[in-house]
């Protein structure tokens, strides 16, 4: 398990932006099963909207239009949660969450500024290549000395991994 860095202890206020900032990057196994979870949400979802297409048109649905429909829902599923939460349900249950990466504040205090619909795109953009060449720029976390993923370089953001003891108050 990862050394998390010592952090306050009032569990009534939010980290800081110093406190999330030097929070750890997420690793490999911990990644994989938000995706695997995030993966059944998903499956869920097309498996609901294939289900009212196939009793809208009477008859089997196929084709580029139900693919791209598809793949247009599974960009708006990552892109939704993580604009609005920063994190999926995946990443909720396993204690993750997006962080773009910080800059220096006028103060030179590090700021973690809000995630941008293009972040979100460039992540989503980097996953379909990682998946598409069979998990490699996942597997890249694993050599990375930052623990960062392709979705990662490409986007300007880190997953990170929340103490448990400040979950229940975010």
């Amino acid at each position: 398990m990862a050394n998390l860095p010592e952090l306050s202890t009032d569990q009534d206020q939010p980290l800081s932006h110093a406190e999330r900032d030097n929070l750890p990057s997420a690793g490999f196994l911990r990644r994989l099963g938000a995706m695997v979870y995030d993966g059944l949400l998903l499956i869920a979802l097309w498996l609901t909207t294939l289900y009212f297409l196939v009793a809208f048109n009477n008859s089997a649905v196929g084709g580029a239009l139900l693919q791209t429909l598809l793949f247009l829902e599974c960009y708006l599923f990552f892109a939704f949660f993580w604009l609005r939460n920063r994190k999926t349900l995946g990443m909720l249950a396993w204690n993750l969450e997006l962080q773009p990466n910080s800059v220096a504040g006028t103060d030179g205090n590090p700021v973690i500024p809000a995630l941008t619909l293009t972040q979100v795109t460039f992540r989503f953009v980097g996953a379909c290549l990682s998946f598409a060449l069979l998990g490699l720029g996942y597997l890249w976390i694993l050599i990375d000395p930052q623990k960062r993923s392709w979705s990662d370089s490409l986007s300007r953001t880190r997953i990170v991994q929340i103490p448990n003891q400040f979950v229940e108050s975010q």
